[in-house]
């Protein structure tokens, strides 16, 4: 995750992982400086704010307070019949009406009181587990919703990082894969470098009683998600959610931060942009930024953050690179980059140019 630097690449506001690479064997040591596990205590709080709520693909504005606050989240399931793919309906379970759910953002240090509301309409109780909360079920046992009621707790962001939250009540993997999960953002105390665009992406999978494409009403199916074959692997809930209107935007010579999340249940994203190089990824959105990365792996109820400056003009192409997701289950979306052609780092007709 870049923060607000100086002179150093690195992060200077998280505990970056120290780790030396020994060739062949690959072999990762942690250095001395950078292993000691930290104390970590709750600051003074100053003040309260009510979260803002945003829908993917977008997420909420960078914090730019210099202090740890208490937060208001409010954040409501429900249950909504909607398409999945073109004449494809699905009952999605929800936070905050989309898939994923609602972006959070605090701040490290923060103190958070954390508001779920069940839908009077809901057919099933629901709670949700954080994986940015220090207690027990990261607050799935606080948070036991019955329809129509609310249940409150709350936590201090401890460790600043992007996590993964989903709904924990038995089945789990069944509530997860009807679409109950989202990301949440804890800014580093020092904030976040400026780029000038973010974007919220999040990979899960749906398992459904018909094929691929078969019209109509659908149905979960648990005999699929058992033997982990789910008929659609997609982006932000359906297919073609980022296509379209829907595709990410953005000018030659600007930077691009991606907040990517897959709420699984079951698979591993291999994510990748088809055209572009991530110039920084920050693998498991840990603190400690790998350089010109292809490829990189999300695992399931895991995140990562990717920034890259796009150069040139197109289409570039956001897929899972298990490439018949992308192909043929619908794991694939858009980023539409306007601007003047830059020839010598792209040309489509070589010929062109001349000496």
């Amino acid at each position: 995750m870049s923060t607000k630097r100086h002179t150093s690449h690195i992060p200077k506001t998280l505990a970056s992982i120290g780790l030396i690479a020994v060739a062949a064997g690959a072999i990762l040591i942690p250095s001395t400086d950078d292993a000691t596990i930290p104390v970590r205590t709750a600051p003074e709080i100053r003040g309260l704010e009510a979260a803002v709520l945003v829908a993917p693909p977008h997420l909420p504005a960078p914090i730019t307070r210099d202090h740890a606050t208490k937060v208001i989240i409010n954040l409501e399931v429900v249950e909504t019949t909607r398409p999945i793919a073109d004449g494809v309906d699905y009952t999605f379970w929800t936070f905050g009406g989309t898939v994923p759910g609602n972006f959070l953002r605090v701040r490290e240090g923060d103190l958070v009181e954390f508001h779920l509301t069940n839908h009077e309409t809901s057919i099933a109780p629901h709670n949700i587990d954080l994986h940015a909360v220090t207690g027990p079920g990261g607050g799935a046992e606080a948070t036991f919703t019955l329809p129509g009621n609310e249940s409150v707790f709350s936590f201090t962001a401890m460790n600043p990082g992007l996590y993964v939250y989903h709904c924990a009540t038995a089945p789990i993997g069944m509530h997860v894969a009807n679409g109950m999960y989202g990301l949440i953002l804890v800014e580093p105390e020092g904030g976040l470098e400026p780029v000038d665009h973010e974007y919220y992406v999040m990979q899960g999978e749906f398992y459904t009683q018909g094929s691929v494409g078969e019209k109509g009403h659908q149905a979960f199916s648990y005999e699929k998600a058992l033997a982990e074959n789910p008929t659609y692997v997609v982006f932000n809930g359906a297919v073609g959610s980022l296509k379209g209107d829907g595709a990410l935007t953005a000018k030659t010579g600007e930077t691009i931060r991606l907040f990517v999340g897959n709420g699984g249940p079951n698979l591993v994203s291999s994510f990748h942009v088809i055209g572009e190089i991530f110039d920084n990824v920050y693998t498991e959105a840990g603190s400690a930024p790998t350089h010109n990365v292809q490829t990189t792996l999300v695992p399931a109820g895991g995140a990562t953050i990717a920034e890259f400056r796009v150069e040139v003009p197109g289409t570039f192409i956001m897929v899972d690179h298990s490439i018949f997701r992308a192909t043929d289950k619908g794991a694939l979306g858009l980023i539409t980059v306007t601007g003047d052609d830059r020839p010598l780092i792209f040309n489509a007709n070589a010929r062109l140019i001349t000496d």
